[in-house]
């Protein structure tokens, strides 16, 4: 067969299968991350049917899903919306890292991978999914909860911290010296104050000079800004996930509410290539010797994000059933999991399969936990009645005239619902202005 005839069959099976598995999942009301980790494993090297024709432009593919993630999560927030959750969540962001990134790098130090890898997995168990739980937040109708603007916060710090996190961790794999690397972070902190200044300053003039009514025109112009800053990025050992996402930062107003219009259907289909490419790279077959590592660490982990949402909504005056439900929309990791994964697996080939096995069991758990831990901690957390005396038995005999039935099952989370919802309108996401 010719070599662009089989390309082109094999990507249209690719995309066409991504599509199913994509409704497959919003049937059922779960993230598509774990079906296309799954389908990569399938047609990877060692599963199924291996990919050939199409393995270098999946790869490219693959790039572009990231840049393009970071991109619109960077369009989702103001230079003044990060520097000031920077200055009021800082606290929680300290709590979040120690609890949930020393796990990693202690497991990968008992697994004997060595320092580097350390680093790498303590990434990997520390970074939420953005993408994921801004889905189940949506879909659980939780966007105007008065815990929601502490998630956002959370996530914006890990979003910051993954700017000097991922050139260092580049720096790392790359073997470079104390001194290579101290440079290497410092040109990484310099671009990210310059940028945020330059968007702090000068936003609106950047966003008039992308500016375009011609919807072809804004898209190729932000488009190629984008993978432009982050090559150049990249070539400055950087990260081009990072220049991309400064990128999204710099771009405000109607701009930035266009691109992202615009942009957000490549995100998805390039992003899906991502997971797919990743899954393609590991061999299923090395997946089970490291399942029990994965289980054990996301069932630490689980409860390390848990911690570290009740932590973060206590400081913010959330009362107990919205620090809960903060703790448990906290707990799916996904695409910034896999990409570091992604980058270390040159240094630590055993990362890969750990890093997907982790991930398929958190972006799994994720949702259920969002919904289930404050019901769950509810029901442990209940004072039990008084055991004997003429008081206890009044009462419980009062209750025993109640069926249990009759009694509505949110109505133990009405005082909080009505405690943490916002009086402003329900859209709590931040956007450009």
């Amino acid at each position: 067969m010719h070599e662009t005839t089989e390309l082109l069959i094999e990507l249209g099976a690719i995309i066409l299968a991504l599509g199913i598995l994509g409704r497959l999942a919003g049937r059922v009301g779960f993230s598509a991350i774990p079906l296309y980790l799954l389908a990569g494993l399938a047609f990877g090297h060692g599963g199924l049917l291996p990919l050939n024709a199409s393995e270098e432009f999946v790869a490219t593919g693959a790039e572009i899903g990231v840049i393009l993630l970071l991109l619109l999560l960077g369009l989702e927030y103001s230079a003044s919306e990060l520097v000031s959750n920077l200055k009021t969540q800082y606290p929680s962001g300290i709590v979040d890292f120690v609890l949930n990134a020393v796990p990693g790098a202690v497991a990968a130090l008992i697994l004997g991978w060595g320092p580097v890898a350390a680093v790498a997995l303590a990434g990997v168990t520390w970074i939420s999914s953005s993408g994921v739980i801004a889905k189940v937040l949506g879909d659980l109708g939780r966007l105007g909860n008065r815990e929601t603007p502490v998630i956002l916060g959370v996530l914006v710090i890990e979003d910051l911290a993954m700017a000097v996190y991922l050139p260092l961790l580049t720096a790392l794999l790359a073997g470079l010296s104390l001194a290579g690397g101290s440079l290497t972070l410092l040109i990484s902190l310099g671009t990210v104050g310059a940028v945020l200044y330059l968007a702090l300053r000068h936003g609106r003039l950047i966003s008039r000079a992308v500016s375009s009514d011609n919807p072809e025109m804004l898209l190729l112009v932000v488009l190629g800004l984008t993978v432009l800053v982050a090559g150049v990025a990249q070539q400055l050992q950087v990260s081009a996930a990072v220049g991309a996402f400064l990128v999204g930062i710099a771009l405000s107003g109607e701009v930035a509410e266009g691109a992202h219009n615009l942009l957000a259907p490549l995100r998805d289909l390039f992003a899906a290539v991502f997971f797919v490419f990743f899954g393609l790279n590991t061999d299923p077959a090395a997946i089970p010797p490291v399942l029990v590592p994965a289980l054990i660490l996301a069932t630490i982990t689980t409860l390390t994000k848990i911690g570290t949402g009740w932590y973060a909504a206590k400081r913010a005056g959330v009362r107990t059933a919205g620090r809960w439900r903060t703790g448990g929309t906290l707990v799916a990791r996904g695409e910034f999991s896999i990409v570091i994964a992604g980058l270390a697996v040159g240094v630590e080939p055993r990362i890969g399969p750990l890093a997907t096995a982790y991930v398929l069991i958190l972006v799994i758990l994720g949702p259920l936990a969002a919904r289930w831990t404050e019901p769950l901690a509810r029901r442990l957390t209940r004072k039990p009645a008084p055991a004997s005396g003429p008081v206890a038995a009044a009462a419980a005999g009062a209750d025993s005239a109640v069926p249990e039935s009759s009694v509505p099952e949110t109505a133990g989370a009405s005082l909080e619902t009505v405690e943490t919802v916002k009086p402003e309108p329900t859209d709590a996401a931040p956007s450009h202005g």
